[in-house]
Parts: C-alpha cells; structure tokens; sequence
C-alpha cells in the first residue's frame, strides 16, 4: 500500500477520533509499549529438543500435518524471526523448558540447568527479544496422567525438582536481560474418569507448590495457571480455577488466565477486574478455542476484544502480560504466527482507541442509552487506519501485503526441509 495513501488515512482518523476525545498519537506510543511474548511451540508443533523422542501427551495435542515445520533449534529460531520481521513492534519470546540447547545430549527434565538455556539467553540479546519460560510436564516417561499431585513420592519429587530447576533457569534469564523473565507454571494433572481422591490430588499439588515456591528469586516472576480439562483427561483437572485462584491469591502469585482453559460460554473478560484486587498481576495466553481448548490461531473474535477492552477499562495495562498461545499444525507455522500476533495487537490497538473518559461519563451519569449508542458507533470508527500507521511506522508489511512475503519464504525454505 502507499505510503501517501496509509497517511492520508491516518490523518482523517486522527480528526475523528479527536472528536470523540482520543489521541490516536498517544496510542501509537502506547502500542510501542505493547509487547507480546510469542509462543516457540507454533514453529514445530511442541516437539521440543530433548533427545528422548516421544509422542506429545499430557491432555494437548497438535493437529495436521502442514509440510515445513522447525527441526531443530536454528530452524526454529529462523523461523522465529522471520515472522517477527512482519509483526510490528519488539516482542518477547517464551520457550518451553524442552525447547533447551541440548546439543544432542540427553538431559532429564530434573537435570536441566541455565546453561541448557545459555545460547538461548544469548540470542535473544543479540535479537532485542526478552524471553519467558515455562516448566514442562508432558510428554515424559514419568508424565503419565498426574507429576505434581503424584501419589507416588519419587515421581512428584522428580516434578518438584525439574520445576525448582525451571525457577533458576528463569532467573538467570530476567538477570541477564534486566527485565523479569515470567516463568509459567501449568502441569496436565487430571483424570480421565470418576475420581474418588479429588482432595487428596489437590492436597499433594498445594504442598508440591509450596516446596517449588520456597526459594525466592529477584529475576524472575511466577504465575500459575489452571485447565478445565484436557484430552484423555476430561472428569477431572487436580489444578483447577478454583484452585489456582485460591492459591495465588493466599501466596499473592501472578495468575495465568488461557482463553481456552474455560466453559465455551466463560467471559474471560469478566475475570480481570476480579482477580486484578486479589493477584499481583496477569498474565494472558491469547488463543481461539472452537468448542474445547484446541489452539486455534487467534483472530480478531468478539472473546479478545472483549478482553483487551476490559483490561484497558480496568486501567491494567501495568499488570498484565500477553502472551500466544497455539499451536496450528494445519497450515503455514510462519503465517499462523503473525495472524495471531497483529490479530492480538488489533484487539488492543480498538481497545486504547475506545473513547473511555466520555463511556464512563455516560454510565456514571446513568445514561444508558448514549453509552450504548457510543459503543456502537466506535465498532465502525477507523481503527484500522490507526494499526496501519503502527505497521508503516515500524517498517513491517501493511494490510494483506505480508501474504505474498511469507509465501515466498515458504517456496525458498519451509517447503525444502
């Protein structure tokens, strides 16, 4: 698109929303701010790097069989920044503790060191990427259908320690990037049938966590995350909502909220107000669930606004973190990267865009009818032209143009592996 035209766009945008009472120039700085922590498992299907091989289990699954996927770690990392090269702005990356640097050496998860992660630590600097982390509990010998809630003291010791280790790793990583390096705890614990030890479970995993936690770290910041269910283990989840929730608001722990970790019918949304007066702070993992958590890529949903909405209603925009999370094996990796990157930065780029001071005039002064008039009429406000202008400004492709780009790539490298 040309550059005069994205301009010309831009400014008339910029005179409507002024009526309105937005600085659409505040918003392209906001959204400089607005840093997503891009999953690495999109890039090979959650396959990882241990030398163990396996299939992935645990209650998730990647499905199809696109051709092109990461082999290896600097494939994955090539693949990595070529999708940010059309993502605007500078994004984290969040890696999963099998995503190590193993050199073809076989490291148990109760094993795993720093320095598995010190090339990662390093290309990241070298990228002015940020990274995240997160501990691993599926696809393991020793994973079976619990690890933290396992009756079996040897084998929920074994979690115990592979976790505390995670911590470390994490906390070399914020140390050497002097920022926090957000370590994401979530085990698959569950049942797949009737369970008669629900408390039992739920006992082992609260005094699993409170073993993990007892080391405090300056670096790096935990948060907890909860399932409903996951495939092969469908009765019941040992770490629960209401678990979570509990536990972090009783240890005062960040919590992770998945968009496809609830009832299909479950505002997510309604959920940040709530705990952002109990819990230090948020931590999201965008995706598109259709009818189950199944990691479809994230789109520009009503369920996203929605969220990105309340979270700029709720003045949290210092206390929550984004993060993507899927893992779409059924069509181009790269290009299911960036749809759900600028998709998510979309929902935000509406969100800040929202009239906020003058909705809040309206409700407060119970007018109802002007309040919903407004929101309605913001839906067809020239918000696009806004998320142009933030593209343009950071040198990445506009509108549809990055198609063509990643199909090139496909037809140079990906098709080739």
């Amino acid at each position: 698109m040309k550059e005069h035209l994205i301009q010309q766009a831009y400014e008339i945008a910029r005179e409507r929303y002024a009526s309105v009472g937005v600085d659409t120039e505040k918003v392209l700085q906001q959204m400089q701010d607005f840093h997503l922590s891009l999953h690495c498992w999109q890039a090979d299907d959650v396959t990882g790097f241990e030398c163990q091989g396996g299939d992935l289990t645990g209650g998730i699954q990647a499905t199809g069989n696109y051709p092109g996927k990461a082999r290896n770690i600097d494939e994955l990392r090539q693949d990595i920044l070529k999708a940010t090269s059309y993502i605007p702005g500078t994004h984290r990356l969040n890696l999963h503790e099998i995503y190590g640097d193993f050199q073809g050496k076989v490291v148990d998860r109760d094993e795993v060191e720093p320095e598995h992660f010190q090339s990662w630590i390093e290309w990241g600097k070298e990228h002015q990427m940020k990274l995240d982390f997160n501990s691993t509990s599926f696809s393991h010998p020793k994973s079976g259908n619990l690890s933290l809630s396992h009756p079996d003291e040897g084998i929920r010791q074994f979690w115990i320690e592979h976790t505390k280790r995670c911590r470390r790793v994490a906390e070399e990583m914020g140390k050497a990037q002097d920022d926090p390096c957000i370590m994401n705890l979530w085990v698959h614990d569950g049942s797949k049938d009737i369970t008669v030890n629900r408390k039992l479970y739920r006992e082992l995993l609260k005094d699993s966590l409170d073993q993990i936690f007892e080391t405090k770290y300056e670096n790096m910041k935990d948060c907890i995350e909860s399932k409903v269910f996951g495939i092969g283990l469908e009765s019941y989840t040992v770490g629960s909502n209401d678990f979570y929730t509990a536990y972090a608001a009783s240890r005062n722990k960040m919590i992770t909220l998945d968009t496809g970790h609830f009832h299909p019918t479950e505002s997510v949304a309604d959920k940040v107000s709530s705990m952002l007066l109990y819990v230090p702070e948020l931590m999201l993992h965008v995706s598109r669930p259709v009818r189950w958590d199944s990691d479809h890529v994230t789109i520009m949903d009503d369920p996203t606004l929605e969220l990105f909405s309340e979270i700029v209603r709720a003045d949290a925009l210092d206390r929550v973190h984004y993060g993507l999370d899927y893992f779409d094996a059924s069509i181009n990796r790269i290009g299911a990267y960036v749809i759900g990157s600028r998709a998510a930065q979309k929902c935000m780029c509406r969100a800040l865009l929202e009239p906020i001071a003058l909705l809040r005039e309206y409700e407060l002064s119970g007018k109802g009818f002007q309040c919903l008039a407004l929101l309605e009429e913001c839906k067809a406000l020239p918000w696009n032209a806004v998320y142009d202008m933030f593209c343009m400004k950071n040198n990445v492709p506009v509108g549809e143009t990055f198609i063509a780009e990643i199909e090139k790539y496909e037809a140079e490298v990906t098709s080739k592996r």
